[in-house]
């Protein structure tokens, strides 16, 4: 049976990430996965090709070579077996769940904040600060955006839980309210 991307990214991600803690290397490894995650922005397919069935297994592991040379240590040795198992397609979702288990260490709640126009980077600090008061965390960090839909008002995601205090949501509290008479 072969694994869903998701669950062969939370294994491997959870495995890297108790190794980082293990070597006390958190917060490098941590910056080598950020450094990754670059790459792969410029190079979208990279795990795709280091993948393709269509390739050598001498160009593929000559690709790899240029690709894992900029890392040392734990990062480089997690890259070779990414790339022994042929899971690189995969490595996005590894480092999404070393990130949130680094988050989470980190007292660092994720989510999004969802309102009808852009807003101010001061006004996202601030419901960010807000945010982690209320979930208990030191910091939030709120990816914005934009949903005309919600019509005015902010919709918070973050911890696994919604704060929706949208115009649409009122309304519709009001809707269902009225109908009920």
């Amino acid at each position: 049976m072969k694994l869903d991307k998701y669950t062969v990214g939370k294994r491997y991600g959870k495995a890297l990430f108790e190794l980082a803690v293990e070597k006390q290397a958190i917060d490098d490894i941590y910056q080598d996965l950020l450094t990754i995650r670059q790459i792969f922005k410029k190079v979208p397919d990279l795990g795709n090709i280091l993948s393709d069935v269509r390739l050598t297994g001498d160009e593929k592991e000559a690709i790899m070579q240029k690709f894992a040379q900029g890392f040392e240590g734990v990062v480089n040795n997690f890259l070779w077996v990414v790339y022994e198992y042929n899971r690189v397609d995969d490595l996005l979702f590894m480092i999404d769940e070393y990130e949130r288990r680094y988050d989470s260490l980190n007292q660092v709640a994720l989510g999004t904040i969802t309102t009808a126009v852009p807003i101010s980077k001061e006004k996202q600090q601030e419901i960010e600060a807000k945010v982690a008061d209320i979930f208990g965390y030191k910091t939030a960090n709120l990816t914005p955006v934009v949903d005309e839909s919600i019509i005015g008002g902010v919709i918070v995601e973050a911890d696994h839980q919604v704060i929706d205090g949208s115009l649409a949501s009122q309304l519709n509290g009001l809707r269902a309210a009225l109908s009920k008479k």
